[in-house]
């Protein structure tokens, strides 16, 4: 019988892919993004949607589940590759099927997205930063403490802050070595609030198209939407301001002892 005994030449390290390959999807991830914005920024435009709407509503009738799937794929391709229209697929998501199933496959779309977009990226700038930072010391790897023992509080800031850009969003958490299982619950919870009020818009649009105007995203920013967004934040954050506050005191108490 062969000696089956794992060698250094046949051991995981040297069957893994090499180095210039691990970063291939995110290379196509930045080359698809980079087509995207040049060649469809004038499609994926609200635009599209009131020239388009009454053909949707037609092929919703007639083949509900096949719009659903449509529907989801073209939103996931568009966060997957950070394409233009992001909030046109979302708004979009609310006219077609409602606020209660749009924001509901708003949601789904985009944490698919989500997900495809962070594991491009770990598998490739992300596995080579998150070794890095194990190896570091000083102010990174207390950087690299600080995160793990908040990770699911920063998590959630990021997607409820609305200054945060949903790419940086996906991106950032891969290239510091979150966990996924973190990442993907996370952005499923934290996207809703923003979710709920695109696909809110979406649900009235129609009566928009009819006046000649167009969809208001500035809703976002009004005082009795933002409100309640920022007291989300605020939530989130108060468990990383109560171990700050908790370390200060027990390290005034062995100072002081």
């Amino acid at each position: 019988m062969s000696d089956m005994t794992e060698t250094p030449e046949t051991g995981p390290e040297k069957s893994a892919k090499p180095g210039a390959a691990r970063h291939l999807p995110l290379i196509a991830v930045a080359a698809v993004a980079l087509i995207g914005a040049v060649v469809l920024k004038d499609y994926l435009t609200f635009d599209t949607l009131r020239d388009n709407r009454e053909a949707l509503m037609a092929f919703r009738d007639q083949n509900y589940l096949g719009l659903v799937g449509l529907f989801m794929g073209i939103y996931i391709v568009i966060v997957v590759f950070s394409l233009p229209g992001a909030a046109v697929a979302s708004v979009t998501g609310g006219f077609l099927f409602g606020l209660a199933a749009g924001t509901a496959l708003n949601v789904v779309s985009a944490t698919i997205g989500a997900a495809g977009i962070f594991l491009a990226a770990r598998m490739g700038l992300g596995a080579w930063l998150t070794a890095k930072m194990e190896a570091a010391e000083g102010r990174v790897r207390m950087l690299k403490q600080a995160l793990r023992e908040n990770e699911v509080e920063v998590l959630l800031l990021l997607r409820l802050v609305p200054a945060v850009p949903f790419f940086v969003a996906n991106m950032l958490p891969a290239l510091v070595g979150v966990k996924f299982r973190n990442f993907l619950w996370t952005t499923a919870m934290g996207i809703i609030p923003g979710a709920i009020v695109f696909t809110w818009i979406g649900v009235g649009v129609g009566s928009v198209f009819d006046r000649g105007g167009e969809p208001d995203l500035s809703l976002l920013w009004e005082p009795h939407v933002i409100g309640p967004i920022l007291g989300l934040c605020g939530l989130a954050a108060m468990p990383i301001i109560v171990k700050a506050v908790r370390g200060n005191l027990r390290g005034q108490a062995r100072k002081d002892g």
